[in-house]
């Protein structure tokens, strides 16, 4: 997968769209991706954060699978539920 595949990639946890990809941080003495930046749906950032607006935050990429089973056809699945999230979850920087 390229890097620009990633982005408006949708973003999933437990079947339900919590929002996109708009971004991806890289470490850059590791060369590693470590956080997508997602747009949270507006259900998503008040059911997970408690924001009654749809809001960017960044994403840890240790909420991830590894591997294919991170990024299906539909798009990229986050390993714990919605209620978990929020500890993945921080402001952009």
């Amino acid at each position: 997968m390229k890097f620009i595949d990633l982005i408006d990639e949708d973003v999933f946890a437990q079947g339900q769209k919590i929002g996109v990809v708009k971004d991806v941080y890289i470490d850059s003495e590791k060369w590693e991706i470590t956080h997508f930046e997602i747009q949270l749906t507006k259900e998503a950032a008040f059911e997970i954060l408690g924001a009654k607006t749809p809001i960017r935050n960044s994403l840890s990429i240790s909420a991830l699978r590894k591997g294919t089973a991170c990024c299906t056809d539909k798009g990229i699945e986050i390993k714990f539920s919605k209620a978990q999230l929020h500890i993945y979850l921080r402001p952009p920087e």
